[in-house]
């Protein structure tokens, strides 16, 4: 959680989720599902506050219904850049029939937040699995850039063999 945890966390989050994948596992850290802080009453505390029950539901692959918190938070606060990564991440999570409006949401994810790192990482995996090679190896590039070990982890999918549907290499790409 930016802001309650010990300095260096997101580091060793980072290295969590590295390590998690290249032992093969599939309990790779999502590290943009961290809590936000709750600003102080208004419009945007709610749209936070939604947003944080969102990521616990994600958190606990309840998808659908982390996916209904994000919309509810974006309804409040269109804006919120984390809400619409974690909205298309919930959507991708479900499979195939989402792809399109997950990539609609990470698209505005990264046009209102150009250096939100984990928007490039899973924006990434989803035109992976949409076979876009081209701009997966953008995002990838992008990525180095803001993120080396994200882009690690992303270089990875995109070298995955579409056929292989080992845990954490494809299929939902879960990291």
């Amino acid at each position: 959680m930016r802001g309650k945890w010990p300095a260096g966390t997101d580091d060793l989050r980072r290295a969590a989720a590295v390590l998690a994948l290249l032992l093969g596992t599939s309990a790779a850290l999502a590290v943009e599902s961290d809590p936000l802080p709750v600003p102080q009453a208004s419009a945007r505390a709610t749209a936070v506050k939604t947003y944080n029950d969102g990521v616990q539901l994600l958190l606990s692959r309840d998808f659908t219904a982390a996916q209904r918190l994000f919309e509810q938070a974006l309804l409040v606060d269109e804006s919120l850049a984390e809400a619409h990564n974690n909205l298309a991440y919930s959507l991708r999570m479900q499979g195939a029939q989402h792809f399109e409006l997950s990539l609609r949401h990470y698209d505005r994810a990264i046009e209102l937040k150009p250096a939100l790192a984990q928007a490039y990482m899973y924006r990434g995996v989803l035109f992976t699995q949409m076979g876009d090679l081209t701009r997966a190896k953008a995002d990838h590039a992008r990525l180095r850039l803001l993120d080396p070990a994200m882009a690690a982890l992303l270089e990875r999918a995109i070298a995955s063999p579409a056929g292989d549907t080992r845990p954490g290499i494809t299929g939902q790409f879960d990291y």
